[in-house]
């Protein structure tokens, strides 16, 4: 490891394509070490080229491949991130997305909630060591920011008796629970990391043109092409994160919900606070082992 004392350092999930590759390209422009995760070689290498040419200040980019959707390969890539780099300012849990039907993961978790949250929550757990080293050595704050949706607002409650929708799976369900997640993950995380200098917030980018258009149930498709005129590029989609990221005020601000730069309510399950303990304590056992 190579790091420079003083270099900043971003782990961007989801950086091979649309918002989370946007992040990492304005963020290596200021100088820091951007470390990004994505799972199709190609487009992680094509990501890999771009980003890096928008380098500058000494700003740097490296990939690490991974399955989100696969805890054991999450597992590894946050041991392949531990070794890139001692310190981590910022931790960008983005990658995510919705499946045209339903597809189980061979450790039997349902892939739209696996990658979507637990993958990210087991992220986490695993790199949490370095953001709180980062947060007592290099300014007292170590942020970690979520990318959500107002499809939180479809999803009256966790289906607690069946987060994988084992039972009567929808499309749409999956991913608006999964959603729902994210907020709940944030509200969690700001109140557990305060005392070690973590800050946690969520956004809702808005619809956005990236291939994100492309995934998803006829249904959805169709609710989409319904708002596709309000959609905005994925570059202005990653500003509210960048400006999360970067700037020192949003680093006094902790546990928010942000659309386009400002912060707006989520849905009432999404505020519910025992909610959000509960799914944490979940997660642990489902994470559990990894």
């Amino acid at each position: 490891m190579t790091e420079a004392h003083n270099q900043n350092v971003a782990v961007v999930t989801g950086a091979s394509a649309g918002i989370g590759k946007e992040v990492a390209k304005a963020l290596v422009a200021q100088g820091w070490h951007v470390i990004g995760t994505g799972r199709d070689a190609t487009r992680c290498a094509e990501a890999a080229s771009t980003i890096n040419a928008a380098a500058s200040n000494g700003g740097r980019f490296a990939m690490v491949r991974a399955d989100m959707a696969l805890l054991a390969d999450t597992a590894r890539m946050a041991d392949e991130i531990i070794a890139l780099t001692p310190r981590i300012d910022v931790l960008v849990c983005n990658a995510g997305g919705i499946r045209d039907k339903e597809y189980v993961s061979s450790e039997g978790h349902e892939a739209t909630f696996a990658t979507n949250h637990l993958a990210h929550f087991l992220l986490l757990q695993k790199l949490m060591p370095l953001l709180v080293k980062t947060a007592q050595q290099h300014g007292g704050v170590a942020r970690v920011l979520s990318t959500s949706s107002d499809a939180n607002d479809h999803c009256p409650a966790m289906n607690w008796d069946d987060l994988n929708f084992a039972h009567n799976f929808s499309v749409g369900a999956a991913y608006c629970q999964a959603k729902l997640a994210n907020v709940l993950f944030t509200r969690e995380l700001a109140k557990r990391g305060a005392v070690d200098g973590i800050v946690a917030n969520v956004i809702h980018p808005g619809p956005v043109t990236s291939n994100f258009w492309s995934h998803g149930d006829e249904v959805f498709k169709t609710r989409i092409d319904t708002i596709r005129d309000q959609a905005v590029t994925p570059e202005k989609a990653a500003e509210t994160l960048v400006w999360l990221a970067t700037a020192s005020e949003a680093g006094a601000m902790s546990g928010q919900y942000y659309y386009m730069g400002a912060p707006r309510d989520p849905s009432v399950a999404a505020q519910d606070a025992a909610a959000a303990t509960r799914l944490w304590e979940m997660s642990e056992a489902l994470t559990a082992g990894y």
